[in-house]
């Protein structure tokens, strides 16, 4: 049996690149009232009030508005909610 001493490369570190992120779009509808959405923004986006109106009056006014902007998996869940609560709503990447 041959003594060598073979040094085995050590693994480079882990890349930590952060999560990409993506947009939570809700789109204007004729179904939901101004309260429903804003109450929809504050309970599930976690908006404060002040912001859960203006983004309501910009889905109004503008067709839609970026409510979120996180990671996938996160921006799926919020899709899921609003959708529950008859928000019209996409994802798609930042």
């Amino acid at each position: 049996m041959s003594n060598q001493n073979s040094t085995t490369p050590m693994p480079a570190p882990p890349q930590t690149s952060s999560l990409k992120q993506w947009n939570v779009i809700v789109h204007n509808d004729d179904v939901n009232t101004y309260m429903h959405v804003i109450s929809s923004f504050v309970h599930l986006v976690k908006l404060d009030g002040p912001t859960a109106v203006l983004k309501t009056v910009e889905v109004d006014t503008e067709g839609l508005s970026i409510v979120a902007t996180t990671h996938k998996e996160h921006a799926e869940l919020l899709q899921e909610q609003l959708q529950s609560v008859s928000l019209t709503c996409t994802i798609e990447p930042a």
